[in-house]
């Protein structure tokens, strides 16, 4: 790694760089790898799939070579190992969130294990980038999306579900090379969440940018969600000095909290694995006292879900948004907890057509196509789905998810759909929507059926 500055000399290119000026980090020098080394963009899903329905095998055909392998790219600065875009012309770039549910499904497919750890390295290269200029506090945090040259490089995070796909992938290809790779990359970037965006050192996770940018702030979460509709961007509550900027939110949202808690999950067992006890016991800590707090704090029995809070007084925010669901499927909940969340989403506020709305379709700001404001997301229904199945409402999960397979086949896959026609929304075959797949994969489904052929069978 570049020498690195003393820390007046960081905070000060820190600071010029978090104003917004575009470039400001050095490339790592690492080697480029050729353009072939993406390999093919096609493969014979009936090779390793199996369907009795002709209509869902075309789908699943469909979600691996236009959602998955049509997403791989060669690298292009500063990415300098392969990388996916999601799709689209505005998507120039590897995010965080979208990026974990295609490695999931990569990993089914034989001799991919070399290039799911090139797509990691690229958060790994952004970290040591990123480190140079960074003051100490902000060390190790990963952007929401590693931009290609000559674009701006983002200033914020976005939802951390790294470990969450590093285990996913382990789980399939058990690849221990890429648990050698990530393991302790994986602590450092959780370490950067709760020292920055836990303020209040309770459990509960703000939003926020070194930009100082509102905007910047809300695209680390669901980004128009209702319940930021009055947030501010303050300067840290406890943290004084001269440097300071307004680089953080006055809320906490519980969709965010529950993903890092996931990944805490699967950072602990991953750590188990490995025969590191001591960091699954320092997850685990971190995991449970986010249980608490969120349990304590934004549980909320009337609203029969988590609630977003006021950062400085924990004053709930009387709206559910699609990040409220998140717990279940962080393992959040009691099991009274998720049964009361249940029978929420079972009634007509949630049970839109084409169900889960991102928001409570009763709220007066919901429109059935809203921009996170009453649309349908794939990856959020896959989730919601998963948790709700855990905590044994199985039939509820798997009405959600074949009215979201049955809506795919007729209407083509789509970034995100209207929640009352069904009609598709933003970017044809975005990548994450490859979570329509796994939706049927994981066994959530109870009409569309998709399984692994014995010969190819996973975790």
């Amino acid at each position: 790694m570049p020498r690195i500055e003393p820390l007046r000399m960081r905070r000060r290119e820190f600071l010029k760089i978090a104003g917004g000026a575009a470039g400001g980090l050095a490339f790592a020098g690492l080697p480029v790898l050729s353009a072939e080394t993406v390999g093919p963009t096609h493969v014979d899903a009936r090779e390793f799939l199996e369907s009795d329905d002709p209509t869902v095998l075309t789908l699943a055909q469909r979600v691996f070579d236009k959602c998955i392998l049509e997403k791989l790219q060669p690298p292009v600065e500063p990415l300098r190992h392969i990388w996916v875009r999601p799709g689209g012309p505005y998507y120039k770039g590897q995010w965080i969130w979208d990026t974990m549910f295609v490695v999931d499904l990569l990993s089914i497919l034989p001799g991919k294990e070399k290039v799911i750890r090139e797509i990691f390295q690229n958060y790994w290269d952004f970290q040591d980038r990123w480190n140079q200029s960074a003051p100490d506090y902000a060390r190790d945090m990963i952007t929401v999306a590693i931009k290609t040259a000559p674009q701006e490089v983002r200033r914020f995070s976005q939802i951390p579900i790294l470990a969450w796909g590093v285990e996913r992938v382990y789980r399939r290809n058990g690849d221990r090379k890429l648990l050698e790779q990530c393991l302790s990359r994986l602590e450092r970037f959780h370490e950067w969440f709760w020292r920055e965006r836990d303020l209040h050192n309770n459990g509960l996770l703000v939003v926020g940018a070194y930009s100082g940018k509102l905007q910047h702030a809300k695209w680390e979460t669901f980004d128009y969600e209702c319940n930021m509709d009055g947030m501010r961007m303050t300067v840290h509550p406890k943290r004084k000095g001269p440097h300071e900027g307004p680089w953080y939110g006055d809320i906490c949202v519980p969709g965010n909290t529950a993903y890092l808690i996931l990944a805490e999950r699967s950072l602990a067992r991953l750590a188990a694995i490995v025969g590191d006890t001591a960091m699954a016991s320092r997850r685990k800590r971190r995991m449970e006292k986010g249980i608490q707090g969120m349990r304590d704090h934004m549980w909320d029995e009337e609203a029969g879900t988590f609630l977003s809070v006021k950062r400085d007084t924990l004053e709930k925010i009387p709206v559910a948004t699609i990040g409220s669901w998140m717990p279940l499927v962080a393992g959040v909940p009691t099991q009274a907890m998720a049964d009361r969340m249940a029978e929420v989403l079972a009634s007509p506020a949630w049970q839109t057509p084409l169900p889960v709305p991102t928001v409570d379709s009763t709220d007066r700001r919901y429109r059935s196509n809203g921009f996170w404001r009453g649309d349908v997301w794939p990856p959020t229904n896959y989730q919601i789905a998963a948790g709700l199945a855990a905590y044994g409402h199985a039939e509820l999960a798997a009405d959600i998810c074949d009215k979201s397979i049955a809506n795919a086949i007729k209407n083509g896959i789509s970034e995100h759909y209207d929640s009352m026609t069904g009609r598709p929304l933003g970017v044809r075959d975005y990548c994450m929507s490859c979570t329509l797949a796994t939706m049927m994969l994981d066994g959530l489904t109870r009409k569309h059926k998709l399984k692994l052929r014995d010969t190819h069978s996973g975790s």
